[in-house]
């Protein structure tokens, strides 16, 4: 089901050399990505940030975990003409990347911090904070039924087979919530290019709060975009 999404369009200091797409976690909203933007704008890049569906000023009843949200990315990632694109997401929004960039050869590049590997694993994982696991196949019908989706189709690990895009997968060393093994089977599973980076003393939706992560991700683009061509 198609929904309006809620954004904001930032436009590179001087010719840009690609657009980038950036991609928030669950619960929150584009406004986590102000400081990044300035970075990334000043470093030559078109940035695009928006509201995932059901979050901040988006429209939407439910998120379904990348089921649905891939498609609104591609739909935003239309809109961007026949530039480059890089993703770049944490938590949620990095497994919307990589479910989307394995069927969208206009992604040339992917950085993914906290990504799960795949919907029922985590929720299983995280059931027992929450509710008895025995109600796990309740609520994954309950889910499946109010946001129009499959439990079992969201899964970044299986996308990342088909990821031809160049992919930077960080995540934080002392993540309990999504712990690191999640994002080093996705790593294993990627099929293109691809560097994995474990930021010590780092929890979950932190790895990028660091100011050596950043200047790990500049490094990976610089040397991706210097030998992508065009989609």
């Amino acid at each position: 089901m198609d929904v309006a999404l809620s954004g904001w369009r930032c436009r590179a200091r001087g010719e840009p050399r690609a657009s980038i797409v950036l991609l928030h976690g669950i619960a929150d909203n584009r406004g986590s990505w102000r400081g990044a933007i300035d970075r990334l704008t000043r470093s030559g890049f078109d940035v695009v940030a928006y509201d995932s569906r059901a979050n901040g000023e988006s429209e939407g009843s439910a998120c379904s975990y990348g089921f649905l949200e891939k498609h609104d990315l591609r739909r935003v990632i239309d809109t961007m003409g026949d530039r480059r694109v890089v993703l770049i997401g944490t938590s949620l929004g990095a497994a919307v990347a990589l479910q989307e960039a394995a069927d969208d050869r206009r992604v040339v590049a992917i950085v993914a911090a906290e990504t799960f590997s795949d919907l029922r694993t985590i929720a299983t994982e995280r059931a027992p904070f929450y509710f008895p696991r025995f109600t796990l196949p309740r609520a994954f019908a309950r889910a499946q039924a109010m946001g129009g989706f499959q439990v079992d189709a969201v899964s970044p690990v299986q996308a990342a087979a088909r990821v031809r895009a160049s992919a930077l997968v960080i995540h934080g060393a002392q993540d309990t919530d999504t712990p690191p093994d999640h994002s080093r089977r996705v790593y294993d599973a990627l099929a293109g290019p691809k560097r994995l980076l474990i930021v010590q003393g780092t929890h979950h939706n932190e790895s990028l709060s660091s100011p050596d992560t950043w200047i790990a991700i500049d490094r990976f683009l610089d040397e991706t975009l210097a030998t992508a061509g065009r989609p």
